[in-house]
């Protein structure tokens, strides 16, 4: 299981940190309406590997048999490292190349805002927005974030994928 989680681990954590950073890693300048698209794209994609890793050890290592616990250990542990490559690459990227980023996001949000509320409900919603982004945008809190909601997205793919897998 060890050799399994390894190598599946590190092609994951190496496709997390690369598919989350792509746009950026070329220079290119994402809007924000397509970084959530693309953000949530990537973090499948890294977690495809959840998926391999488990049939990998059913059908190499263990004798075509897994079962559903084990599955989710070996997806779990795949999907800790997919987080840990997109939480680096998301600090990296608050901390580096766009250090601006809590308050660009804020200004584009406001903006956004301003289209469809009214002045009262945009001063309330912008205001809340703005606590928001002070309370909870620094980038070892959204890189916390990412790194959360990837292992999110892991449980449920693991959980699938140990379904799906799954003999005894």
């Amino acid at each position: 299981m060890k050799s399994t989680v390894i190598k599946y681990g590190v092609y994951a954590l190496l496709s997390g940190f690369l598919f989350f950073g792509f746009p950026f890693l070329f220079g290119m300048e994402v809007d924000y309406d397509y970084g959530e698209i693309i953000g949530y794209t990537s973090m499948v994609l890294s977690l495809l590997f959840v998926y391999f890793g488990i049939r990998h050890y059913r059908d190499k290592v263990n004798n075509g048999k897994v079962s559903l616990l084990k599955a989710l250990a070996i997806g779990m542990l795949i999907a800790l490292c997919s987080a840990v490559g997109v939480a680096v690459f998301d600090y990296i990227y608050t901390t580096q190349i766009n250090p601006d980023f809590a308050s660009d996001y804020l200004e584009y949000s406001t903006k956004k805002m301003e289209a469809t509320l009214s002045p009262e409900e945009l001063k309330v919603k912008s205001a809340e927005l703005k606590q928001q982004m002070e309370d909870y945008g620094s980038p070892s809190f959204m890189a916390l974030i990412m790194f959360v909601s990837v292992m999110i997205l892991g449980f449920v793919i693991s959980l699938i994928s140990g379904l799906i897998l799954q003999r005894k």
